[in-house]
C-alpha cells in the first residue's frame, strides 16, 4: 500500500498517526479495538482508493499513535479524530467506522455533527444486551493470551514495544468491562445519512442492528453472511472472501456516491 501522505499530528496531547490514500472526496477510515489502519482496511482501500480521499487513522494507544495514561472512551476517540481531522484541513467528511471504530463514529456524528456527511457503521452496538450471549461475561477474564494471535503480530510489526501492547490491550478490555449503555436518544441524535452493516454471525446480534437502524431516521441497513468483519477483511484465520468483500464495498461505493 502506498499511501499519497502519512505522519502525525499533535492532537489532544498525544501524537495521531494517519494515511492519506487517494484523491476526491474523503472518506475516514477508524479501525477497531486492538487493531490498526491497514489490518481493518487493506481489502477497502485498494478497493476505493481511486474513487476517493481516503483518510485512515491510528487510534489512542494503538499502531503508530502515542498512548494516554487515562481510560478509552469512545467520547474520547471522537474528539481526538474530529481535531485530527481539523489539523488536516477537512472540513466535513464521510467516515467508516468498523467494530468500537463504529461506536467511535457515532460518537463522532453525536458530539460533531458539523463534521459529517455520511456514516458507515459496521458491526457495532450500542447496549451491552446488544452482544452475543456471554460476550461481556468473557471480557471480564480477558488476558492478553487470549487476544487473537494476528492482532498482536500487528501490532508489535507497528510498535515493537511489549509494554505498548500491554498498555493497549488493558485500555481496551476495560473500556469494554465498563461499557455503559448509551440512550436511544444518542442514536436518534444522528441526521446524517447512514448505513449499518453486519454479520448474520457477527458478535453482536443481527436484531441489534435491526434496533440501530430503526433509531436512525432514514438509515439503510444490510446484514451479510459473514462473521465479525470477514465482509470486508480476512478472518483471524487469515481466510478471505474476496467475493463478499466486493459485494459489502460495492453497496459502501452506492449509498457514498448517491
Amino acid at each position: 500500500m502506498n499511501p499519497v501522505e502519512k505522519g502525525h499530528k499533535r492532537v489532544n496531547g498525544i501524537q495521531m498517526y494517519y494515511e492519506i490514500y487517494g484523491s476526491g472526496k474523503p472518506l475516514v477510515l477508524i479501525h477497531g479495538g486492538g487493531s490498526s489502519i491497514l489490518f481493518d482496511y487493506k481489502k477497502v482501500i485498494s478497493r476505493l482508493e481511486t474513487q476517493f480521499q481516503l483518510i485512515g487513522i491510528d487510534l489512542q494507544n494503538h499502531g503508530m499513535t502515542e498512548h494516554r495514561d487515562i481510560p478509552e472512551t469512545f467520547e474520547q476517540d471522537a474528539d481526538d479524530v474530529a481535531a485530527l481531522l481539523k489539523e488536516l484541513n477537512i472540513q466535513k467528511a464521510a467516515f467508516f467506522g468498523f467494530s468500537n471504530g463504529g461506536n467511535t463514529v457515532m460518537q463522532i456524528a453525536h458530539r460533531h455533527p458539523e463534521t459529517v456527511g455520511k456514516l458507515i457503521i459496521a458491526s457495532a452496538f450500542y447496549k451491552r444486551n446488544g452482544m452475543m450471549d456471554g460476550f461481556f461475561e468473557s471480557m471480564m477474564d480477558a488476558t492478553l493470551e487470549s487476544m487473537p494471535e494476528s492482532l498482536k503480530i500487528n501490532f508489535l510489526n507497528l510498535n515493537p514495544d511489549f509494554s505498548a501492547l500491554e498498555n493497549m490491550f488493558d485500555k481496551d478490555s476495560k473500556r469494554m468491562q465498563t461499557f455503559k449503555d448509551w440512550s436511544e436518544d444518542m442514536l436518534k441524535s444522528i441526521k446524517s445519512p447512514t448505513l449499518f452493516i453486519s454479520g448474520d454471525k457477527d458478535v453482536m446480534k443481527p436484531e441489534h442492528i435491526v434496533e440501530m437502524w430503526r433509531l436512525v431516521e432514514g438509515a439503510q441497513l444490510m446484514i451479510l453472511p459473514a462473521n465479525h468483519g470477514s465482509y470486508m477483511m480476512a478472518d483471524f484465520e487469515g481466510n478471505i472472501d474476496e467475493k463478499l468483500i466486493d459485494l459489502t464495498i460495492n453497496e459502501v461505493k452506492k449509498f457514498l456516491k448517491v
